[in-house]
C-alpha cells in the first residue's frame, strides 16, 4: 500500500512545536528577507515565509528593491543585517536580476546569518561531514520527511536528479552522509531511465511536468517531487503521479509535499540561528 509523505501536516507539526518555542523567548528571532524586482513567483514566496514567520512568532522584515536596483546596493545592505545584532537571520529571494552576482551575493552573506543554508562555509561544512550552522532548507525538509515516516536510507540507491546549489548538490551530500549510495543525474546524463529505475529513492528537482513516469520507475521506491512548473492555472510537479501513484511504497503530493517543509525548515534555521546568537 502507498503511503503519501504529507508535508502539509508535518510543517504544521513543526511550527506548532516552533510557535510554543517562540513564546518563551524573552527577545524574537528576526528573520529579514531581500527581494528584488517584481517576479511574482518570488514575491508570493516571500509573501508565504512572512506569513508563516508571524504566525510563528518570528519577526520578519522585508526589504524590496527594484527590479533596476544595482549589485553593489544589494551588497551593502547585506554588510548592514551582518552587522546588525538585531537581525539573526538573513535570506536573499532568489532568482536575482541578471546584473547582481547570485554568487556574490550569497558569500556577502554571514554563516551564521544564513537562514538559506547555502552559503560556502555552510556548503562545505556538509561535504567534510562537520555540522553547518544551517542547512539548505529544501533538503532539511526531505531528510525530515524521510525522518518522520521512518525511511532508512542507509545502503539503499537514492538517485538525485537536477545538481542546482540550493537542492541537488547539498541534498545528494547530505543523503551521503546517511550512508546512502547516492547517483546525481542532470541534462547531460545518458541512459537516464536506467539509472531511475535502479533508484531505491528518488529526489526529482527539474521542474518538468510528467518527467517521473511510471514505466520509469523501481516498484516500492520512495518518490519525492521537488519541481514544481504551471500547467494552466495549477502548479504540478515532476511526476505522473497519478499513474505511478500504485507503484511505489511512499510518494510526495505536488503541492503539498516538499515545499511546506522548505518554509518550516526556514523557520527552524532562523530559530537555530536565533538560539546561537545569544549563546555564542
Amino acid at each position: 500500500m502507498t503511503t503519501i509523505l504529507d508535508g502539509k501536516k508535518l510543517s504544521a507539526k513543526m511550527t506548532d512545536e516552533l510557535t510554543q518555542k517562540v513564546a518563551m523567548l524573552d527577545e524574537k528571532p528576526h528573520l529579514a528577507v531581500i527581494l528584488v524586482g517584481e517576479n511574482p513567483a518570488s514575491e508570493l514566496y516571500v509573501g508565504l515565509k512572512k506569513k508563516t514567520a508571524e504566525k510563528i512568532g518570528i519577526k520578519s522584515t522585508v526589504i524590496k528593491y527594484p527590479q533596476n536596483t544595482d549589485e553593489k546596493t544589494v551588497l551593502d545592505k547585506i554588510n548592514e543585517l551582518n552587522n546588525d545584532k538585531n537581525v539573526h537571520a538573513i535570506l536573499v529571494q532568489l532568482p536575482l536580476p541578471g546584473q547582481i552576482s547570485e554568487k556574490k551575493v550569497i558569500q556577502a552573506i554571514s554563516p551564521q546569518k544564513d537562514a538559506d543554508g547555502i552559503t560556502p562555509e555552510n556548503i562545505g561544512k556538509i561535504s567534510i561531514g562537520v555540522e553547518p550552522y544551517a542547512y539548505p532548507c529544501t533538503p532539511k525538509g526531505i531528510l525530515s520527511l524521510l525522518d518522520e515516516y521512518n525511511i532508512n536510507i542507509e545502503g539503499k540507491h537514492a538517485v538525485v536528479i537536477g545538481r542546482s546549489n540550493i537542492v541537488g548538490k547539498p541534498l545528494a551530500q547530505m543523503l551521503l552522509n546517511r550512508n546512502a549510495t547516492v547517483t546525481i543525474c542532470h541534462s547531460h546524463t545518458k541512459n537516464l531511465t536506467d539509472i531511475i529505475k535502479s533508484a531505491d529513492v528518488l529526489i526529482s528537482a527539474v521542474g518538468k511536468n510528467k518527467l517521473i513516469k511510471k514505466e520509469m520507475i523501481k516498484s516500492n521506491s520512495v518518490i519525492i517531487d521537488v519541481g514544481t512548473s504551471k500547467v494552466g492555472n495549477r502548479v504540478v510537479g515532476d511526476v505522473d503521479f497519478d499513474n505511478l501513484f500504485e507503484l511505489v511504497s511512499y510518494i510526495t503530493p505536488s503541492p503539498g509535499g516538499v515545499g511546506p517543509m522548505t518554509i518550516a525548515s526556514l523557520m527552524e534555521n532562523t530559530y537555530n540561528l536565533f538560539k546561537l546568537s545569544r549563546n555564542g
